[in-house]
């Protein structure tokens, strides 16, 4: 038996957090009776989400990791009532699971995007308790003084708390085409433009050039994506303190059950 956030997590339902909020709606059920968080499981049951029942796998799926070079006009949602072009439209398909978004970037916004099929290393890669770096290429319209620079670092005061760059790199340009590359280590909504234009600067472009370790490589098209090599993936979960699943996973239980 397991918590309900976590084994949805591991299945690729999403990250913790996302099923953590389903299960604060009321919009998970298990057996046909909303389910609360905390709930334990043991994998038999029947899940449904908005009343959709979601396809469990008995087996732990392979964990993988992809990079996706996300164009300008395209949403990170699986669905829009507007009928906008969504990022998961150009995704390669899995064989078990589905892609979990790690980190939403706006309409207007272009670059890398991270996706993988195991819901805990979504989680760790978005929590702002790990601190997970994202770097964005910032094209910005108006004069910026060493006093407004200065304010950025040092902390901005947003409808929704305090925020900062944790570094700014000048990357040169004159006039309306003057390039920033700026750091931070957090996610919210729009935090990158709305940090500008408190000190009264706008943003016409924003790329996000790197989230984490992986930066967006310049072949890496738009509406183009890649498998990261398991090797990598395997790096990744030694240095988020996560167990290895998938077939390493699989093969562990086959030698216990030889002995």
């Amino acid at each position: 038996m397991e918590r309900i956030q976590k084994y949805l997590a591991n299945q690729g339902a999403g990250s913790r957090r996302q099923i953590d909020a389903l299960l604060q709606q009321g919009r998970i059920s298990v057996n046909g009776k909303v389910a609360k968080p905390g709930d334990q499981i043991d994998g038999r049951e029947k899940i449904a989400v908005d009343g959709k029942l979601l396809r469990l796998q008995r087996q732990v799926a392979r964990p993988r990791l992809l990079m996706y070079h996300k164009p300008v006009g395209e949403v990170c949602t699986r669905s829009d009532p507007e009928g906008r072009a969504s990022v998961y439209q150009n995704l390669p398909g899995l064989n078990q699971g589905r892609w979990v978004g790690i980190g939403r970037l706006d309409i207007n916004t272009s670059g890398l995007l991270l996706f993988t099929n195991d819901g805990e290393l979504a989680n760790r890669l978005m929590h702002p308790s790990f601190e997970v770096e994202r770097e964005y290429a910032v094209r910005v319209h108006g004069e910026v003084s060493l006093e407004m620079l200065q304010q950025l670092r040092g902390g901005v005061q947003l409808d929704d708390g305090p925020a900062h760059f944790n570094d700014i790199i000048d990357s040169g340009g004159t006039g309306s085409n003057h390039w920033y590359h700026v750091v931070l280590t957090e996610g919210r909504n729009r935090e990158v433009r709305r940090l500008w234009e408190a000190v009264g600067v706008e943003v016409s472009r924003l790329v996000r050039v790197r989230y984490d370790h992986f930066k967006l490589p310049k072949w890496l098209k738009p509406g183009k994506s890649r498998f990261l090599d398991d090797d990598v993936v395997k790096r990744v979960y030694q240095r988020l303190g996560l167990e290895k699943k998938g077939r390493s996973q699989q093969s562990s239980r086959r030698q216990r059950g030889r002995g």
